[in-house]
């Protein structure tokens, strides 16, 4: 188990009100030993002009993942977790629906960690794939 506590998903969900999150729709689906996961729809909020999943929402996605399951390692009373890069490779057009998001850990340093996102569309196509870089830093 990477996780050294464990929240529910209506604490996970709760924590996301009257956010970036909340507004494009993402919920928190699963939190395995190793992983966490989210779905968002492919709706007004997240498409781009042509009517397919705008690039920079599957980064919202990817960086909420990623920065939330790099949060459940670490001790949030000494430490906190922010993003030092992104990047995401889109793979293939998504016009309806939902995406999920599976986030999982390639690197858990002390100073950095590395996660992996898999965003796949409701027929388990892989349409973009992430990595964030997550600096962790001792509360001042």
């Amino acid at each position: 188990m990477v996780f050294s506590h464990k929240p529910s998903l209506d604490q996970l969900n709760q924590t996301s009100k009257n956010t970036l999150t909340d507004h494009l729709g993402i919920i928190f689906t699963e939190i395995g030993n190793d992983h966490i996961s989210a779905t968002m729809p492919v709706d007004e909020r997240t498409i781009q002009p042509m009517g397919l999943l705008h690039g920079g929402a599957n980064v919202v996605l990817a960086e909420t993942l990623g920065s939330v399951a790099a949060s459940l390692t670490i001790d949030l009373r000494k430490q906190i977790c922010v993003g030092l890069e992104i990047n995401a490779n889109h793979l293939k057009g998504v016009k309806s629906g939902l995406v999920t998001g599976t986030a999982s850990s390639i690197h858990l340093g002390k100073s950095t960690q590395v996660w992996e996102i898999k965003i796949k569309n409701e027929q388990g196509q892989l349409c973009c794939i992430s990595r964030i870089t997550m600096a962790i830093l001792d509360k001042k």
